[in-house]
Order: structure tokens, then sequence, then C-alpha cells
């Protein structure tokens, strides 16, 4: 009989948490944004032969370098302090790609810049989320800011389908591209500064005051107090009762193969198949595909009730059969558009709900000391992986095409699989601290143990000198 799952105080949602609400969703929509812009921008110079191989890759290579920078980099100068500094370098990108893109070089240069902060910010996001949020907020929170990506997907679908004359003018499109990009930091540095510090990376490194302070500060009397000293306790004590260890070859199995097949398989339908066989359609679909993806996002609204070990081996088991049906009845459906609709709407449900899930989860799993570095290793390899069978696939035959993504999702469904069975349940308000323990070093309870015992044998030796 397993023990019930260890409950944390309950938190008041305050205007603080609506803040970095808004500021982490912003940040999502802006991330999705500055990917979506590398493939338009390429059309505002001329692209040397030399250039074209790197055109493909140019996009997931800036943004996996700007992860690894800033994981673990945030994991040393914190969350807040990371957050500053992507947000410096959305704006000199920013700034760059309107008044100084003349040639190749500088497009892939700016581009590089801004690419490198998407990066960064979506992985500080990701563990910020986890940390700052109240508990019994904390899983509806973090899928409602994810479902921000396909807030800003079906924004750009419906940009580029109601506009044919936007797409004409380049200087319009820059001048566009810009001042969108500095509205949504000005507003980011708004949200930021009523933002706080992690309590929990600051507790962490030992800065017990200064998290006390900034609770009260930003929190107020009563709940910040109330928030610094869970926290504390959380770190400080020895894991709750009913905490579960999950190994870090598990955590690092289950979560990389969900995260690459997400990133190797959400766009059969919508980018490869819908285009090639329905290219009349193309707009419709990218419009259909990104309604549905927001539309099933709301189902971070109940995120806090929900398993999700079952909705990440729902929604990739779901991606799988999926995609083997599309492969297996490929003569049927690409000569009715009917059952095309009815497969690229299912399709996208079930890999938004095992994108949103995994997101979530790979974030969540991992020691506040580490979970920056973590969070960023994953995404990485995952991404890494992902540039790399842009090439392998680059001339496959949609048939092969299809196979391969069956492939890639029978992958992703392994990692939800094995989590199923050997992970631990990390939903329906299942605290932080009993789980996300015992990777790298101790927690802080042991790490502060030989100070206890050398002021202990002090005492010992004044007392009694002899």
């Amino acid at each position: 009989m397993t023990s019930k799952a260890p409950t944390e105080p309950t938190e008041r949602w305050t205007a603080t948490d609506s803040w970095a609400f808004w500021a982490f969703g912003l940040g999502m929509l802006l991330e999705n944004y500055i990917f979506s812009l590398a493939p338009i921008a390429d059309g505002w110079v001329r692209i040397p032969s030399a250039f074209t191989p790197f055109l493909p890759s140019w996009a997931p290579l800036w943004l996996i370098i700007g992860i690894a920078v800033s994981g673990p980099l945030a994991d040393h100068i914190g969350r807040k302090t990371m957050f500053y500094l992507n947000a410096s370098l959305y704006a000199l990108g920013a700034l760059g790609l309107i008044f100084a893109v003349s040639n190749a070089l500088t497009l892939f240069i700016f581009l590089a810049v801004v690419l490198f902060a998407a990066g960064g910010e979506m992985n500080t996001v990701m563990i910020a989320t986890h940390e700052l949020m109240p508990a019994q907020h904390r899983s509806k929170a973090m899928m409602l800011e994810l479902n921000f990506i396909n807030l800003g997907g079906l924004i750009l679908a419906v940009l580029a389908f109601a506009s044919g004359a936007w797409s004409n003018s380049v200087s319009l499109q820059k001048l566009s591209v810009g001042i969108a990009l500095l509205i949504a930091l000005g507003l980011l540095a708004f949200f930021r500064t009523r933002t706080p510090e992690s309590l929990r990376w600051l507790i962490s490194q030992g800065r017990q005051e200064h998290a006390r302070e900034i609770a009260l500060h930003f929190y107020g009397p009563e709940e910040g107090q109330r928030r610094y000293q869970a926290v504390l306790d959380a770190l400080s004590l020895a894991p709750p009762r009913g905490s579960q260890t999950v190994s870090v070859v598990i955590r690092l199995y289950a979560t990389t193969a969900m995260a690459f097949a997400g990133a190797a398989g959400f766009g059969l339908m919508t980018y490869v198949i819908g285009p090639y066989y329905f290219s009349s359609l193309t707009a419709v679909i990218l419009v259909v595909a990104g309604f549905v993806g927001f539309v099933s996002g709301l189902i971070g609204f109940w995120a806090d009730r929900l398993s999700r070990r079952t909705l990440l081996l729902g929604g990739y088991l779901g991606a799988l059969v999926l995609t083997l049906l599309v492969y297996l009845t490929a003569g049927n459906w690409s000569k009715d558009v009917v059952i095309f609709w009815l497969f690229l709407v299912l399709m996208n449900m079930f890999i938004n709900v095992a994108y949103l899930a995994e997101d979530t989860l790979k974030g969540e799993v991992w020691p506040t000391h580490r979970r920056g570095t973590y969070t960023a290793l994953v995404r990485f390899i995952a991404i890494g992986l992902y540039i790399v069978t842009i090439y392998l696939t680059a001339h496959f035959n949609l048939r092969h095409t299809m196979l391969f993504s069956v492939v890639v999702w029978a992958i992703g469904a392994s990692g939800a699989l094995v989590w199923y069975v050997k992970g631990v349940e990390t939903g329906q308000g299942t605290p932080l601290d009993a789980f996300s323990r015992n990777v790298g070093r101790p927690p802080l309870a042991r790490q502060t143990a030989p100070f206890l015992w050398l002021r202990r044998q002090r005492k010992v030796r004044i007392e009694n000198p002899h």
C-alpha cells in the first residue's frame, strides 16, 4: 500500500503570481514568434549558395546554444538575472534586425542573437514557473504558459492567411517584426520588475535572509513569511514522508525520448503532408492546426487535477497510433479531404497534450540547484537530434518520411511508457519536493550538517578545554 502524497501549506494566489504568469506566458509566445521568424527573414536578403546548407538548421541550432548556456548559468546567477540577460539580447537582436540587416551575414548574425535569447528565455521560464507558482496552481500555470506558444503560432498563421500584401514588402516585414519585438520587450521588462527571484534558488544557495526579504517585499508580510517558511522547510528538512526517488537514468531517458519525439514529429500533418497533398489549403491548414493546438491547450485549466503520467502515456500513444494510421491509409485520406481534416484535428490534439505534459515534466523532476542544467541538457539533446533528422530525412520521399515519423513517435511512446511504469506522479497537486530530490549535491540540511557538527565540537572544547 503506497502512502498518500504529502501536501504543502496552501499558498494564496497574489498579484505577484499574476505578474509572473503573464511575464512567463509572454516569454513563451515570444519564443515561438522568434523561432517562426527565421524562415520569413530568409527572404529579406539574397542568400548566397554558401549559406544554403545552414538554412534548415540555423534556427534550432542557435536555440539549443542559448539553451545550453542559459541552463547552467541560471543555476549560478539566478533565474531573474538570466531573464534580464535574455531581454538585453532580445533588444540587441531586434534593433539589429530593423536597422542593421543589409546582407545574408548580418541577417544570420542578428537572427542568431534573438534565437539564442529565445532558447534561454524558454528554458528559464520552464524552471522558474515550478519554483515560483503556488503549489496547488503549479501545473496549471505551467501548462497555460506553454499554451501561449500555441497562441503565438495561431496569431502568426492568421496573419499569414489574412495579409498577402504584408508578405510582399520586405521593409514592412522588418518594421513589423522589429516593432512587435520591442513592444513585447517593453511589456516583459514591466512584468519582470514585479516578478521576484526564485526563493527556492536563493535558499538553495544559502541566501536565506535575502530570500526572506524578497518574499516579504513581493508577497507582503503574511503571505511572504508563509512562502519563505514553506520553501525553507522543504529544502532544509529531510524529504517528506511518502517521497519517491527515480534514478537519473530513468529521468533522462524518459524526458529526452519524449522531448525528441515532440521536436521531430510534431509537424508531419501540418507542415509536410498537408501542403503536399492539399497545397491550395496550406494557409487554412496552418490556421486550423494552430486553433486546435490552442483550444486543446486549455486542458491546462485542469492540470492540477489530472495525472501527468496518464496524460503523457495517452498523448504519446495516441500520436503513435494516429501516425501509423496515416501511413497505412494514405491512399484513402489523400483522396478525401474530410478524412484528412479528421486526421489533422486528432493528430494535433494528441500531440499538443503530449507536448504540454512533457514540457511540464522536464522542468519539474530535478532539484532546485540543478534544475536549469538538467532541463537544458534534455532540451539540448532532443533538439540536437532533431537537427540531425533534418539532414537525415532531406532526401526521403513522402512514404519514407511518414514511416520515419512512426519510428519517432514510437521512441516518444517508449519514454512515456517508461515514466508511467518507473516514474512518479508529478501532477495532481503533488509537492515539488516529493519527487525532485537526490540528484547532484545533497539537500540543504546535509550541506549545513558539517558546519553544525563543527559548531558543536567548538562548543564542547570551550566548555571543557581539557
